[in-house]
C-alpha cells in the first residue's frame, strides 16, 4: 500500500473471472479496517477465494445516503475502508459518487486502483472506432428513454451502453427504430466467463441474431457514431 495516508480506496474487482484481480488490489482487500461491499455475499465469494478476512459492511444504492456522514467521520478518525461493487469499478453504474464526493470535500485522501471495467473490453473488441466515445451506462426504463434514444441517434462519437438481459431485445428494437437498421452495432455479453459473446454488424442483424436467443448475463452495447 501507499506511504501517503489514503482514507479511500476504489477497488475494482472482477466482472467475471476471479484472475482478473490485480496484486495491489489484493494487498489493499488485504489491509483496510473495513470493505464497503455493494452486496456482501458477492464479495464475500471473492474475499474466500484469496483468503482475505477483513471485515465487510453493505454499502448500496438504498443506504449510502444514510451512511456517508458516518463514514467520512470514522475516516477522519484515521480509518482505511476499501469500496467495492459487484463487478469491475466503483462509481460506474454502481454506487460510489457520493462516499467520494463526501471524502474529497473532507480533504481526506482517495485513491482508485486500476482495474477490471466492463465496457473497456467491449469496446475494443467490437470494431468500432474508439479514438472518441461516450459512456451513458443505462438508459431511463421509462420517463426520458425516447428523448435519450433521439439525443444519441445524432451522437457522432462511439455510443456505449449497459443492458440488463430482460431488456437487450427492447433496447435493440429501439436502437434499430432511431439509429436506423444499418447502423453498425456490437453487444458483448458474459465478458471474461466461459460463455462470453460478442455479436458485430448491422442493427437489423444484431437484433435478428439475439430475437432468436434466450439472453442470459450484463450486457455491453457499443454503437457506432452517426456518420
Amino acid at each position: 500500500m501507499s506511504d501517503r495516508f489514503t482514507s479511500l480506496y476504489l477497488v475494482p474487482t472482477p466482472i467475471g473471472n476471479l484472475k482478473d484481480i490485480t496484486l495491489r488490489a489484493l494487498e489493499v482487500l488485504q489491509n483496510v479496517q473495513l470493505i464497503l461491499a455493494e452486496d456482501t455475499r458477492t464479495t464475500g465469494k471473492l474475499l474466500k477465494h484469496y483468503d482475505i478476512t477483513t471485515r465487510q459492511k453493505s454499502y448500496h444504492i438504498h443506504n449510502e445516503h444514510s451512511q456517508v456522514e458516518m463514514l467520512v467521520a470514522r475516516m477522519k478518525e484515521r480509518e482505511q475502508f476499501a469500496l467495492v461493487s459487484d463487478a469491475g469499478t466503483p462509481g460506474i453504474s454502481d454506487p460510489g459518487f457520493l462516499l467520494v464526493r463526501a471524502t474529497v470535500d473532507a480533504g481526506l485522501e482517495v485513491e482508485c486502483l486500476p482495474g477490471a471495467t466492463a465496457l473497456v473490453p467491449a469496446l475494443i473488441k467490437s470494431g468500432l472506432p474508439a479514438d472518441r466515445f461516450v459512456f451513458e451506462g443505462f438508459l431511463p426504463v421509462k420517463k426520458g428513454r425516447q428523448t435519450k434514444l433521439k439525443l444519441l441517434a445524432e451522437e457522432e462519437r462511439t455510443v456505449i451502453l449497459y443492458e440488463s438481459p430482460h431488456r437487450l431485445k427492447k433496447t435493440l428494437g429501439q436502437i434499430v427504430e432511431y439509429f436506423g437498421e444499418e447502423r453498425k452495432v456490437s453487444v458483448s455479453r458474459e465478458l471474461t466467463k466461459i460463455y462470453e459473446e460478442t455479436k458485430t454488424g448491422t442493427a437489423n442483424e444484431v437484433r435478428a441474431y439475439f430475437d432468436a436467443k434466450e439472453i442470459k448475463g450484463e450486457i455491453v452495447i457499443v454503437i457506432h457514431g452517426k456518420s
